[in-house]
């Protein structure tokens, strides 16, 4: 009797095993990596490429003349720069932009408002000033769209072409125009008068800061609000133009948890066949955030035309030398990063290898690695010298993951992966842009929200506070 019993038992165990394998493979999957045609190593190897697409000078509203600016993110080591002042579409840096009306007041400070000469420009783009044996690439037609507003709606725009943008307010009344939201510069309405700016201009975009609009540090609940993800994941699936959105901006002091707002975004977007990118930049107004947050790209070359190309597969990093601790999310450090100016080496992904439902990264710099699926944390780790691999078939629930990403954290700052895509062979869903029209209530808010007299009371009130 024991034998037959053992021999039933064993039976059972088989197929339930045999049965789990089955539904496993029903439910199968393919991880699509942006970094899957990156060569990491030997004689054809790629490029990890620095640089950062959102700066400015004093020809909009920073404290630093273009040839000082230009020169500083040269002297860091940075191999391409895109000055994308406000409401000024970006030129050659010995070139003068168009002098935008309202940045006058440059002059009444006593500041600059020059380019670089012909030889510093030649001599910075080859890499033959100061010796330094690499150039920097200069990225034109870069603008960050929607100048003098107090809502901080900023979007950036990419690949303009010359003097497009120059003076853009928000105040944008193109073709499509059908409602009175057209009209108003502020709030929802001028980001979404921006990003239809760029696509009917044939150029790129992001938004920027989103947590500087949201005021997230002081609510941090918005960055999961159905209504906030509803809001900016459409405008997303709207303009195929938006590339995503600024994950890491500056010192991220009002933007901590602008990074869960991307992995909000990502699922929202991900059904429908979007992937949300996420961008790093330093948005310098001034020296010493030349060194705050930037992008790594891996690059065949560093050109132009592959940066651009760059920006839209996603085969790059963002990494933040700034960053506030995290109470309330799980995502990201508890204590605060600043280390701007020390030197110190970033975190940094040698490699990031997909194979079967296995993800292996090697990395430089890192003490600790977190991944992360659907907004959560799933794993963390120390971050060793030898492959760090995720086995998604260890991990409980996995198969209704839509992506994964890592985080690795170090003494230099924090360094972000792009999300890696689950694609299970589902059939994108179709974004009807017309079943998210605006009611005429909606459509009214969203005018009330967009003038000026609105946003000085909000200002007003957080001042205050």
């Amino acid at each position: 009797m024991k034998k037959f019993l053992c021999v039933v038992i064993s039976i059972v165990m088989v197929l339930g095993v045999c049965g789990g394998f089955t539904a496993s493979a029903e439910s199968d999957y393919t991880i699509v990596s942006p970094y899957e045609d990156v060569v990491w190593s030997g004689d054809n190897a790629w490029g990890a490429y620095r640089g950062v697409l959102h700066s400015h000078t004093t020809w909009s509203d920073a404290d630093v003349d273009l040839p000082d600016m230009v020169k500083e993110y040269y002297s860091l080591g940075y191999d391409f720069l895109a000055n994308s002042d406000h409401a000024v579409t970006g030129v050659e840096w010995n070139k003068k932009p168009k002098l935008v009306t309202p940045y006058w007041y440059q002059y009444l400070l006593g500041n600059k408002m020059s380019v670089l000469t012909d030889e510093e420009y030649e001599a910075i783009t080859s890499g033959t000033y100061n010796n330094r044996g690499y150039g920097m690439t200069c990225i034109t037609g870069a603008n960050e769209l929607n100048h003098l507003t107090l809502s901080k709606n900023h979007v950036n725009g990419y690949f303009l072409p010359p003097d497009v943008g120059n003076g853009m307010a928000g105040y944008y009344t193109g073709s499509n125009i059908a409602d009175p939201t057209g009209y108003v510069g502020e709030n929802e309405a001028g980001i979404e008068n921006a990003l239809r700016f760029v696509e009917d201009n044939g150029a790129l975009s992001h938004i920027n800061h989103p947590g500087d609009v949201l005021d997230s540090n002081a609510h941090p609940e918005v960055v999961t609000d159905p209504e906030t993800v509803g809001f900016y994941g459409n405008l997303l699936l709207k303009y195929k133009s938006c590339l995503g959105i600024e994950a890491l901006n500056e010192v991220n002091s009002v933007t901590r948890y602008d990074r869960v707002l991307w992995d909000q975004l990502l699922m929202h977007c991900l059904p429908y066949g979007k992937t949300v990118i996420g961008f790093s930049n330093t948005d310098a107004h001034s020296l010493i955030n030349c060194d705050s947050s930037f992008s790594v790209f891996m690059m065949k070359e560093n050109t132009q035309e592959e940066v651009k190309k760059t920006m839209q597969s996603g085969a790059f990093f963002c990494v933040s030398k700034c960053l506030p601790g995290n109470d309330v999310y799980e995502i990201g450090p508890k204590e605060d990063i600043d280390v701007r100016g020390k030197g110190i080496p970033y975190p940094m992904f040698n490699s990031v290898e997909v194979d079967g439902h296995k993800v292996s990264v090697t990395v430089e710099n890192a003490k600790e690695i977190q991944w992360i699926a659907n907004g959560k944390v799933i794993m963390k780790c120390e971050a060793g010298s030898d492959p760090i691999v995720l086995d998604l078939d260890t991990i409980k629930g996995s198969e209704d993951f839509q992506y994964i990403r890592a985080e690795i954290l170090g003494e230099g700052g924090i360094c972000l992966t792009q999300a890696l895509i689950i694609d299970d062979g589902t059939e994108p869903l179709k974004f009807m842009p017309e079943e998210h029209k605006p009611s005429f209530v909606e459509k009214f808010m969203m005018f009330l929200r967009g003038t000026k007299i609105y946003n000085i009371i909000v200002e007003i009130i957080r001042a205050a506070r």
